[in-house]
């Protein structure tokens, strides 16, 4: 069996799950739960606003006037209340969040610059700031609802509901502070910051598509290349493509539509981005905005950016400027456990079948030894000068071995065996050569 993947679903007749980019992209963007979370305030503040006109006919039609003017008392107070929320909550936001600016400044600086995006992708992080703006929009508007009479027999409204909605909303605010702060101290940890690169790597692993047996299935036998797709729009790092459409789209034409470059290549226009295989080629507005170009890599279906990340902060940690091999050995910790969890998995290309079992989308993926050379190439080139890591190599090499079949396991004989020469000529005394080169899984331990 050929390293390919293919989709299948559950049932050989239901549609395949779609696979959207568009969760992914808005996850990447800052912008979008504090403007959502402005509209919904909005809305329930007109709701509040509502209800508390509601109350107070109620309560003129019973003639409740005493009940009336208490609650006309607590507005009064209530307003004092809602003045210094109003007040102190744009000047609270800008000072949190500056101060995590600069802490997200020296996390980069210390670790990688790719790791900001966990710092964007943090879920507290937006819900804390779209609640803080949202508890100041709140209290802009409540401000308008306080009526200015001493008569509870003048008083439209009565700004109750709103006034306990905006203590509420105080409440979450501090709530989400003391939480914002908790993940913000985490996040500069740099064993979490690690650890929340694998996790995502991890989830880039889990949904790739699940392989199912293919003897009776040609990999090769896509039909004849028919054309080439080029690509339209402003250059860029290929993020992601929208496979459900696409596999629509071929189901569609009869086609085969095949990925030329990988998820994370530089794509510029002009570029062929599909080849259409076993058919006419598709209208160019059928496949507009199946193929998202961006600025950076981001984790959705690409495979090698958490390798691409864990090496990078094993080779600052390694630098003269930083010297810190503690932090390489733990990198390593976690490429040797997402290479574990990939070093039995079909690779190479994914195949995604539409609903009645046909191929319509060939994908490529990177494949062993290209991920192996991506997690240990450069950090080995640097290791030899720290003993501690080079144990740690090893020991890592050396498990991974365990774990992939025979026929993956000679880019890791390689790159042992690349270590070992790299330290017999850098280590000049026998003794340090063999403790250099005794396999540990602590480094030094």
């Amino acid at each position: 069996m050929s390293d390919w993947m293919v989709t299948q679903s559950p049932s050989r007749g239901r549609r395949p799950r779609a696979l959207s980019p568009l969760r992914e992209h808005l996850r990447d963007t800052f912008w979008f739960a504090p403007t959502a979370a402005m509209v919904c305030v909005f809305v329930v503040w007109a709701g509040a606003q509502l209800l508390d006109t509601a109350l107070v006919e109620a309560l003129r039609e019973d003639r409740d006037f005493d009940t009336l003017d208490e609650l006309l008392r607590f507005a009064d107070d209530a307003k004092a209340v809602v003045n210094a929320v109003s007040s102190a909550m744009m000047t609270f936001i800008g000072v949190v969040f500056s101060i995590s600016l600069v802490a997200v400044q020296m996390a980069s600086g210390q670790f990688t610059p790719r790791v900001v995006r966990l710092f964007v992708r943090s879920r507290i992080t937006k819900a804390t700031f779209a609640v803080f703006l949202a508890t100041f929009v709140l209290t802009l508007l409540v401000l308008t609802s306080f009526d200015s009479v001493d008569d509870p027999r003048a008083a439209t409204s009565v700004p109750l509901v709103q006034s306990v909605l905006t203590l509420c909303m105080v409440a979450l605010s501090l709530l989400l502070f003391v939480l914002y702060v908790n993940s913000t101290l985490r996040l500069m940890r740099i064993s979490q910051v690690i650890a929340r690169i694998a996790t995502e790597s991890f989830r880039v692993v889990a949904s790739m598509p699940v392989p199912v047996p293919v003897e009776d299935d040609d990999p090769a036998g896509l039909g004849p290349e028919v054309a080439w797709v080029p690509h339209e729009g402003r250059a860029g790092v290929l993020r992601d493509v929208h496979i459900a459409r696409l596999v629509r789209v071929a189901r569609k034409h009869g086609v085969v539509l095949r990925l030329i470059p990988r998820i994370g290549d530089f794509v510029v226009p002009g570029m062929p981005v599909l080849a259409v295989h076993g058919g006419p080629v598709p209208p160019r507005r059928a496949l507009r905005g199946a193929v998202s170009v961006g600025v950076e890599r981001t984790y959705h279906q690409d495979l090698g950016f958490g390798l691409r990340q864990l090496a990078d902060i094993a080779l600052r940690a390694l630098s003269s400027a930083i010297n810190d091999p503690t932090t390489a050995v733990q990198a390593l910790d976690r490429v040797v456990q997402v290479l574990a969890a990939l070093s039995r998995r079909p690779l190479d290309a994914a195949r995604h079948r539409d609903r009645a079992g046909a191929v319509r989308l060939v994908q490529p993926l990177p494949g062993w030894t290209e991920l192996v050379d991506l997690g240990f190439s450069e950090v080995r080139g640097c290791a030899t000068g720290s003993p501690q890591v080079c144990r740690r190599l090893l020991a890592g090499l050396d498990d991974l071995l365990l774990l992939a079949p025979p026929d993956r396991r000679e880019p890791l004989l390689r790159h042992r065996e690349l270590l070992r020469q790299a330290v017999d000529l850098t280590a000049s005394a026998p003794a340090d050569r063999a403790f250099a080169l005794h396999p540990d899984r602590q480094g030094i331990g």
